[in-house]
């Protein structure tokens, strides 16, 4: 994803930004997930599950960041380019307080696979991450219902004079809500495992299930995949993704030697010249331009 948007230019538009900050999210989600064998308590152990908490909650501030830009622009009708600052305030101020919070309260620890808020600390759990989340998740379907049903409207009902590059939007939007619309539940997909494992341990803390612990350890960190299998529905991007566009791309990222210089007329002067035997012919020849190998000359009548 992160190839393909720097090699195309998709971060162009503020939506690819945002898809764009979302992959980021997700690839140093990934790092903790890859870190090695459980640790024990401990700075490490610590830093493991701070990492953990604050890249997780970044997807998920982002995948809400693209829901709300997509509310604002299609039933708002508002442009939201001013409102970009904002959006990474949010996602990464307020993904880094909450990860903080157990770190503060020392709640961090083994906690199965990897290292996060500890069993003894099960409501943290739950107020920090899983209420919130499928809160979240709720809300995000319901603005996309919304979403979906106004887009709908505008696309059949037809008002006013004829306007190709408002019909154009209207177009591109469609397309757009068809696959942004994707993004949260397939966040909800990969984090329903997760949520049973762990209600599970607050429930019976001294039994471990081991086929919900295997989905939830194959679960947890497919973020990323599941936000490239859906950045891979759009057409146009397929569309791109052949040998020839590739290769254009590379072309125009490396090998483009094309260059605008200033003009320096060094060899350039102007002159005004009569010729003798045309003036008594009554001939005027001006010369405009006197180069080393070409003269232009403008004959009067």
């Amino acid at each position: 994803m992160l190839l393909i948007i720097w090699l195309f230019r998709k971060y162009n538009s503020l939506a690819q930004r945002m898809i764009l900050s979302l992959s980021l999210a997700a690839l140093f989600d990934s790092i903790a997930y890859v870190m090695g064998e459980v640790l024990p308590d401990g700075v490490l152990c610590n830093f493991q599950a701070w990492w953990l908490t604050f890249f997780d909650w970044c997807a998920l501030a982002w995948v809400c960041c693209i829901t709300l830009n997509l509310y604002l622009n299609v039933v708002k009708e508002m442009r939201t380019e001013r409102f970009e600052l904002t959006y990474h305030f949010v996602a990464w101020g307020v993904s880094f307080l909450l990860s903080c919070l157990p770190l503060f309260g020392d709640y961090y620890g083994p906690a199965g696979a990897w290292c996060w808020i500890t069993d003894e600390h099960v409501a943290w759990r739950f107020v920090i991450w899983y209420i919130p989340l499928f809160t979240l998740i709720f809300l995000m379907m319901l603005c996309y219902l919304r979403i979906i049903y106004v887009a709908k409207q505008r696309v059949i009902t037809w008002s006013g004079t004829y306007e190709p590059s408002r019909e154009r939007r209207k177009v591109v939007m469609a397309e757009e809500i068809k696959h942004l619309k994707w993004y949260p539940c397939v966040y909800l997909a990969v984090s329903l495992f997760p949520l049973l494992n762990r209600i599970h341990n607050a429930i019976f803390p001294s039994e471990t299930v081991f086929i919900l612990t295997l989905l939830h350890v194959i679960s947890a960190p497919l973020h990323g995949l599941a936000n490239a299998f859906v950045f891979g529905l759009d057409k146009e991007t397929w569309d791109q993704l052949n040998l020839t566009s590739i290769q254009l791309a590379f072309q125009s990222r490396f090998c483009d030697s094309t260059r605008i210089r200033e003009y320096q007329p060094a060899n350039v002067h102007y002159m005004a010249q009569i010729d003798e035997e045309d003036s008594e012919a009554c001939d005027d020849e001006t010369v405009l331009f006197s180069m080393p190998s070409i003269t232009l000359r403008d004959k009067g009548p």
